[in-house]
Formats: structure tokens, sequence, C-alpha cells
């Protein structure tokens, strides 16, 4: 079982089953209870190339290097979320004695609704919802309206040096999102064009992806 694993590790346990003359039962236990296996799915993720994993280097050092242990570190973000809902086939089953003929249906292009937030120590401020009683695409006056509204009033209720940090989204980084951010960050912002470079193609460096989850 081992030697047939180790040559084809993605081959279904049905088809190992088949090869080997046993069970899929069986396949599954020994995977299981005798060598330790567990399955992993595939994630599929933006291709990095060793310039990308250089300027993440870069950013690391000039994080540690500029921002002070007691600055608090807003890392923001902004997602999309689908309304009708989705399913997934592998996970889903009906234990019946008659096909229920169940069916999902859902629109050809799902309506959605795209929502930001900032996360800190302290905890998330949002979700922020960019919407105008239906979905409305971020432009630059958008977001600009959400930083004055929303997240500049939000400023006062902290006392320690605040950092804030944004991708290199388009709406982020126009002429007058980048002005309004650095008069409520002088000298603090960690952007595309910022005091402080975020590079591109790296949002698993947010803790708005890695422990948020969603991308938000």
């Amino acid at each position: 079982m081992r030697a047939s694993i180790e040559q084809s590790p993605r081959r279904s346990t049905r088809k190992h089953a088949a090869a080997l003359g046993i069970s899929d039962r069986s396949v599954r236990r020994m995977l299981h209870l005798e060598l330790g296996m567990h399955p992993y799915k595939m994630m599929l993720a933006q291709e990095l190339s060793e310039r990308d994993w250089e300027t993440r280097r870069t950013l690391c050092k000039e994080v540690q290097q500029h921002v002070p242990r007691a600055a608090v570190v807003l890392f923001s973000d902004g997602a999309h979320f689908n309304l009708c809902g989705t399913v997934n086939k592998q996970n889903v089953r009906y234990w019946v004695v008659d096909n229920p003929r169940g069916l999902h249906e859902r629109p050809l292009h799902s309506p959605r609704v795209t929502v930001w937030c900032a996360i800190a120590e302290f905890g998330l401020w949002g979700p922020y919802f960019f919407e105008e009683g239906v979905t409305v695409t971020v432009t630059s006056d958008r977001y600009c309206d959400m930083l004055q509204n929303f997240l500049e009033p939000k400023l006062d209720e902290l006392e320690e040096e605040v950092w804030f940090q944004q991708d290199g989204a388009t709406a982020h980084t126009s002429h007058r999102s980048l002005s309004i951010l650095r008069e409520m960050f002088p000298g603090h912002l960690i952007s595309l064009r910022g005091d402080i470079g975020w590079p591109a193609r790296s949002p698993d460096l947010t803790p708005c992806d890695f422990f948020s989850s969603g991308d938000t």
C-alpha cells in the first residue's frame, strides 16, 4: 500500500483499491490507521516569481526597521461575496429511501456585495459595505468616502501610533486616495507608492486573508 501511494499520490482510493485487489474501505483504513496519512486538497494560487519573493523579504525588513513594536498596524482588504449561496457537491449527501430530486438553482450572474474591513491587534473594524441599494464597483470616489466617513472617525478611538496597510488596487492608489491617506497617516502608509511599499501579489501577508478567512 505504501509503495502504491508513493508512486501515485494523486490517484483516488477507489483506483488504488482496484489496482491492489482489495476493498476501498480497507484502503482508507490502512491509509489513516496504519500509514498515518491524510487527504489534502490542492489550492490554486497566483504564481510568484523570484522577484516577488525578494520584494516580500524587503517589505518584512522595512516593517521591522521602521514600524515600532508599540505601533498599531491596520491591515485592510476588501472581498466580493456572492449572495445566491454556493454548494460543494462533493460534501452534500441525502440519506433517504427515494431520490428527492432536489435542485440547487442559481442565476448565471450571481448578485454580490463588496465588503471592506481593517484588522489590528485590538480586533476588527468593519465590515463596510460598498452598495447604494445595489452592488456597485469600488471606485476611487467611493473608497475616499469610506476613508473619510467610516475609517477616519474611528481613529479618534486610538491613542497609539497608527500605521495603515492597503494593497495596490487602482481605487486605493489613485492620486486622491493617496492624498487623503497621507493626511490621515503622515509617514505611516504601507501601500504601493506609500512610505513602505506594499509588494504586488502578496495578499497572504495580511491577517485579512490568513486570519479573517474568505479574503476578508
